[in-house]
């Protein structure tokens, strides 16, 4: 038994081998390390790692199971309250959420709660392990609009409670974010998103892909034309966002978003795909967040030398901490408090540099950070043939603009209340990016928890 104090060290790929793969970066714990880190967990009567996660996975009763090497059971455990275990081990925030409630923390490190759920989810994959199918059906059809994140998630608590559920997605491929998004080298897609997906189809879901709600058929369609009695709306937030400073038409500024869903959905990084992606030689990403990280990484991967450029300090930088040391493991380069002004263009129209400007931070705005203030007279010129924007998204508003009677916000955001994911229209529920504009898998899938509750009380009330 090593020090209590301190975490079970996780295997990783060396930095220089994977800045040039799309191998995985992070390997996992085998069988003896999840024992050893198990241990470390106290296994407390008041669980406040419990009321960290927003699904409210029962943590201390599944690392209890991994202690006693009952694998198969900590998976069960698990899946009693998330559909996704495999996808949350490797993506959620733990160190803010479970992780930053967790006890032993208080005095040495928290235990690893997320790769344990990795472990145990990886373990149940490999043994072929299921989440348990409910045993009979009860006869109410719910339609779910999005295969991501929270469209999942909904999607799989109300098939355990007997529902019969269907998703449409409008890609040709189910998972959202989780298939365009987060890169392979965080989350494979054959490996993890596939059998995860693959198990929520097992609890009786049907998935129909190439279908745009808003196009192929409305939300008022299918309450009226295909009988469903009620409908959640988990369609993410998949527009980009761009700064609107000069130059940013030019050829070789790409939004993050499609950078990424080139590379992932359709492959892009694999040989034997003839997706087109550029390969640039110098590329910024400008943004701090996750996504920003992620388009980096993978630009790196493709051959490039990479700056992040983000305009406020390394402490303000919203991406998770693991993911910016990985970064500055494999050899991005940080230029931050730095705010792009204009993107450079040759007699082309093909992207030559970025000239940016430098940043101070000064009195806290409503985020509650110190506001970005740009210094006079600091300006200076970056070579780059390539930009990639990662600023955030926003919902598409195709859905909200072709149903009746739906709210949303002066963001397009669908108006819903937390609790149950409520909207303004009757028997429609809403959840995830859809609702909050871009945020974490595991709130969007907490989200979906809501919308599945709110859902079953609203489908009960109507039949009592």
């Amino acid at each position: 038994m090593g020090d209590v104090l301190k975490k079970v060290p996780v295997r990783e790929q060396e930095p220089k081998v994977r800045a040039a793969n799309f191998d995985e970066v992070c390997l996992g714990y085998n069988e003896e390390e999840a024992v050893e880190e198990a241990n470390r967990c106290l296994n407390c009567k008041n669980a406040r790692c419990i009321t960290g996660c927003p699904v409210n996975i029962h943590i201390n009763e599944f690392i209890a199971k991994v202690k006693e090497r009952d694998f198969a059971g900590a998976y069960q455990t698990i899946s009693l309250s998330s559909s996704l275990p495999a996808v949350c081990g490797r993506v959620c925030p733990q160190e803010t959420q479970c992780e930053g409630k967790c006890i032993r923390g208080i005095k040495g490190e928290a235990v690893s709660i997320g790769k344990l759920e990795r472990f145990v989810a990886d373990w149940a994959r490999e043994n072929n392990i299921r989440p348990k199918a409910p045993a009979e059906k009860n006869g109410h059809r719910v339609a779910v609009v999005g295969a991501g994140p929270a469209g999942l998630t909904c999607a799989g608590d109300l098939a355990k409670m007997g529902y019969e559920v269907t998703i449409f997605e409008a890609l040709h491929k189910a998972g959202g974010v989780l298939t365009y998004g987060i890169p392979e080298f965080r989350l494979p897609k054959e490996k993890v998103v596939a059998p995860e997906i693959a198990n929520v189809e097992g609890l009786g879901v049907t998935i129909n892909t190439d279908t745009i709600i808003g196009r192929t058929e409305t939300i008022d369609e299918l309450m009226t034309k295909e009988g469903f009695e009620a409908v959640f709306i988990g369609s993410g937030a998949g527009l980009p966002m761009f700064m609107h400073i000069p130059g940013e038409t030019a050829n070789g500024v790409f939004s993050a978003n499609e950078f990424l869903t080139r590379n992932n959905l359709m492959q892009a990084f694999r040989d034997d795909y003839d997706t087109p992606i550029y390969h640039p030689k110098k590329a910024v990403v400008v943004g701090g967040g996750n996504v920003a990280m992620d388009a980096a990484r993978t630009a790196l991967r493709l051959g490039a030398e990479v700056h992040l450029v983000y305009r406020r300090s390394e402490a303000e930088l919203p991406a998770r901490a693991e993911e910016v040391h990985h970064a500055k493991e494999e050899g991005i380069i940080f230029d931050l408090l730095t705010n792009p002004v204009e993107i450079l263009r040759d007699e082309n129209d093909n992207v030559r540099g970025i000239r940016c400007i430098r940043m101070k931070l000064g009195e806290p705005d409503a985020s509650g950070r110190r506001r970005p203030v740009p210094i006079e007279g600091s300006e200076f010129e970056m070579d780059c043939d390539a930009v990639i924007m990662s600023l955030g998204t926003s919902p598409n508003p195709l859905i909200s603009s072709t149903t009746e009677g739906l709210d949303v916000n002066k963001r397009k955001c669908i108006i819903a209340t937390e609790d149950t994911g409520k909207t303004s229209k009757d028997g429609v529920y809403a959840g995830g990016d859809a609702v909050t504009g871009a945020a974490t898998v595991i709130l969007a899938m907490g989200a979906g928890k809501a919308g599945a509750k709110g859902i079953d009380e609203f489908i009960r009330a109507k039949n009592a």
